[in-house]
């Protein structure tokens, strides 16, 4: 039986290129998080469908991907927000 869960260290397929020979950098990264929600929902119900891209390059995919899950979900607009009725 396949494991479906693992615990969190070390990405053993950074730097490793995936079959169509591609490392995942930056501006994949971003693209990532931006759909990172809707894939999630998706990767539910298909399992041939991922949030994250394990053949990456390391930290300038992690940084696209975080600034594409904060840009998806609004960048700081709810920090403002916060601020405006404490005013």
């Amino acid at each position: 039986m396949k494991e479906k869960f693992t615990t969190a260290g070390r990405n053993e397929l950074e730097n490793s290129a995936n079959e169509n020979g591609e490392i995942a950098g930056f501006w994949r990264g971003l693209w990532h998080g931006l759909i990172a929600p809707l894939a999630f929902m998706i990767s539910l119900f298909k399992d041939n469908v991922g949030v994250y891209e394990t053949h990456n390059n390391g930290k300038w995919y992690i940084f696209g991907f975080v600034l594409g899950l904060m840009i998806a979900r609004g960048g700081n607009k709810g920090m403002n927000m916060q601020a405006n009725k404490r005013d």
